[in-house]
């Protein structure tokens, strides 16, 4: 299959979360589309490895280590973005966690840990970075969200409640921004293979029953790779999308439709 081919030469964007995971496909798909690519994580052998492979490829990429729920880390994402490359035009909100729990499985901290990387995460990168977008004369933010950003699944409670938040946070974002050309817009996964997927689940459930029970709820009947979602968050960074802001972009091979 062809991947979707974007010329995005002499355009810098600053990914958070893009040491593993979707993040990992979304840098590499950016840098193999000519963009300068500031790649956040908290791992630095895994951010390294990744840049490194960026580069490899015949990419540009650095890497920046740190804690993407403090705001001084997306501070200093889009800092090194400059410095590095002198300008932001793509920001990507990747970075996320789940815990698999109803409300009464969820103590204080662990609704926190997650409200703090899935919301508090993208919210301050977007807020560093709109500044550098209104410099470079617009831009485009795109936030992972989740089809738990759309609609309800049960033992997520705070993951859900999370998602919920950063699906309106790029509605209201959008609106705040769009007379200044930076466009908002969110991408709303159902299962993915991604690490994520086996992370987190009751103590004797293998990755089988997670990935038979995920199939059983799609109607394409299938689980997607991390590429396609890059791909969609590469369309959203692209002039292809210029008049999409502050949509929500469920890929999720049909299982919102229902």
């Amino acid at each position: 299959m062809s991947k979707l081919e974007v010329d995005l030469s002499g355009r810098v964007a600053v990914v958070s979360g893009g040491s593993s995971g979707m993040g990992a496909a979304v840098v590499a798909r950016l840098a193999a589309s000519g963009a300068g690519v500031v790649v956040g994580g908290r791992d630095e052998a895994r951010a390294r490895a990744v840049v490194d492979s960026a580069v490899a490829a015949g990419g540009r990429a650095v890497p920046v280590i740190g804690n993407i729920t403090e705001s001084a880390t997306a501070d200093l994402l889009v800092a090194s973005a400059l410095e590095e490359f002198g300008r932001v035009d793509i920001v990507v909100s990747a970075a996320g966690v789940v815990h698999r729990a109803d409300a009464i499985g969820t103590d204080d901290e662990q609704w926190r840990h997650v409200m703090a990387v899935n919301v508090d995460g993208p919210f301050f990168l977007s807020r560093a970075a709109i500044p550098a977008l209104r410099d470079s004369g617009g831009g485009s933010i795109v936030n992972i969200s989740s089809t738990c950003g759309l609609v309800g699944a049960s033992g997520l409670a705070a993951y859900c409640a999370s998602k919920g938040a950063v699906s309106n946070l790029t509605r209201a974002m959008a609106l705040d921004h769009a007379a200044e050309g930076i466009r908002i817009n969110a991408v709303c996964p159902g299962a993915v293979e991604t690490p994520m997927l086996a992370t987190g689940h009751p103590s004797g459930r293998t990755i089988d029953d997670v990935r038979a029970s995920n199939l059983a709820s799609i109607p394409e009947g299938r689980i997607p790779d991390a590429s396609e979602v890059a791909d969609l968050v590469l369309f959203l960074a692209s002039d292809s999308s210029r008049h999409l802001t502050g949509v929500n972009l469920s890929i999720d091979g049909g299982y919102t439709a229902q």
